[in-house]
């Protein structure tokens, strides 16, 4: 069941390791706090990546059930994606020229790309593509208000952060005026009190009343995603994309699938927006679009497109978006994605790995709530009494899996569950393995 059980312990130093203290109090003389959370917790620094693992400069292996925040798709030294990167390093790195590698993505994404959806502008994050997507929905229908949801993640940037449903902006303000946010159909955690389908979709009637009561009748979009990544994977019922889509045509508005975290296999099929049916007007992608390569993009309708001002030359471009190297890593990835059928895979390994999941759910009363869709996974972490756990009780659990080589989301009381797509069963295994000993020794 263990694929390394034949083999020297993952974890063979203090955590972190001599080596990794060295660098991380080196390094932290000049660099600005902030940085992602997985990192500030683990303290180690890392020397290289094979296939699903992370090694630090200390020899310690860890296998990463995060993919680098969603990123690594491909998991770590893909030789396809490697030899992609070197070949055009090789040729050219930078600029916003035509490049055959350009043309490569662009073929590559079109092959699976949801119908309609033909044209793609290429950025460097996230926050980036959905600033340019609500940008785009403001041209192509001349109204400048939003809808989004709580839980929601939409990015950093000040535009983005008014889209997003949690605290995580207080401090940052003032934001631009324009957006309101309405209650998703988190069922496990519904605000209501209700309970799916007898609520009805309480969330959507919700939100259709809040448009007609507090908005100025000038919604442009509707941006949503088909399954909320940062709230803790939350997997909505199949009723809800549908009926939001509805409440975009509604109001002549736009509907803009935020499928960054979600997108190119993630969820056990190509997009999100798959497991209901719903093909959106515009969708922005990335993580798993460049294999770990900082590239975004969004896809939208021709006629979308060619709403102007956004269609005219250098308003929807990006100084590093479409460039060289990202290009390339977009074609090496997605042609990989579906080469190797990682999608398959996600589905395959990760019904797997939730059936382990609720099986040790039923032995440790604490993980509650387990769901998903592919290796989208997630679980709460709860007291006898129903309450999430606290950060420091899940801090304890983050550490207790470091220590037995595991890189996880555990930091948090809904845990999240995103490895490479190249997993395979026996590291699932491995990984339930660990979680089980983790809980024991809490």
């Amino acid at each position: 069941m263990n694929v390394h059980s034949a083999r020297a312990p993952r974890v063979q130093t203090d955590l972190p390791g001599p080596a990794s203290r060295r660098l991380r109090e080196h390094e932290s003389q000049h660099l600005a706090p902030g940085f992602q959370a997985i990192a500030a917790h683990a303290g180690i620094a890392v020397d290289r990546g094979e296939g699903c693992d992370l090694i630090d400069v200390d020899g310690n292996r860890f296998l990463d059930l995060s993919a680098s925040i969603c990123v690594a798709a491909l998991g770590y030294g893909h030789p396809a994606y490697l030899s992609a990167l070197h070949q055009q390093l090789d040729r050219s790195h930078a600029g916003s020229f035509t490049t055959e590698a350009r043309v490569r993505a662009l073929d590559e994404v079109a092959e699976v790309a949801p119908t309609g959806l033909t044209r793609l502008q290429f950025y460097s994050g996230g926050s980036e593509a959905v600033e340019s997507a609500m940008r785009l929905a403001r041209a192509f229908t001349g109204k400048l208000e939003t809808l989004s949801f709580w839980g929601g993640f939409h990015g950093k940037t000040t535009g983005s952060l008014a889209q997003m449903g949690s605290d995580f902006k207080h401090g940052l303000g003032p934001l631009p005026s324009g957006a309101h946010l309405t209650p998703y159909a988190d069922c496990a955690h519904c605000p209501f009190g209700a309970r799916y389908p007898d609520c009805g979709l309480l969330c959507v009637e919700f939100a259709r009343e809040k448009i007609k009561r507090e908005t100025t009748g000038s919604l442009a979009a509707i941006l949503v995603e088909p399954m909320q990544g940062t709230a803790g994977n939350v997997v909505p019922p199949p009723t809800f994309l549908p009926a939001v889509a509805e409440v975009a045509r509604e109001n002549d508005a736009l509907l803009i699938a935020d499928e960054m975290i979600t997108g190119f296999g993630r969820t056990g099929k190509m997009f999100g927006v798959e497991h209901s049916g719903v093909t959106p007007d515009i969708m922005t992608v990335g993580k798993s679009l460049g294999g770990g390569f900082p590239v975004s993009g969004v896809l939208a309708r021709d006629e979308v497109t060619r709403a102007e001002p956004w269609c005219k030359p250098s308003f929807s471009s990006s100084s590093y978006g479409g460039h060289p190297l990202a290009v390339a890593a977009v074609a090496a990835s997605v042609s990989t994605i579906r080469k190797e059928r990682l999608t398959e895979n996600a589905a395959r390994v990760g019904s797997h790995l939730r059936a382990g999941l609720k099986a040790l759910s039923e032995r440790h009363p604490c993980v509650a709530n387990v769901r998903g869709e592919g290796l989208f996974i997630g679980f709460d972490l709860v007291e006898e009494s129903g309450a999430l756990w606290s950060r420091a009780r899940c801090q304890a659990l983050f550490q207790a899996l470091l220590r037995r080589g595991m890189i996880s989301m555990a930091y948090a009381p809904r845990v999240r569950i995103n490895p490479p797509l190249t997993l395979s069963v026996d590291e699932a295994d491995e990984a339930l393995g660990a979680l089980e000993l983790a809980l024991g020794e809490l």
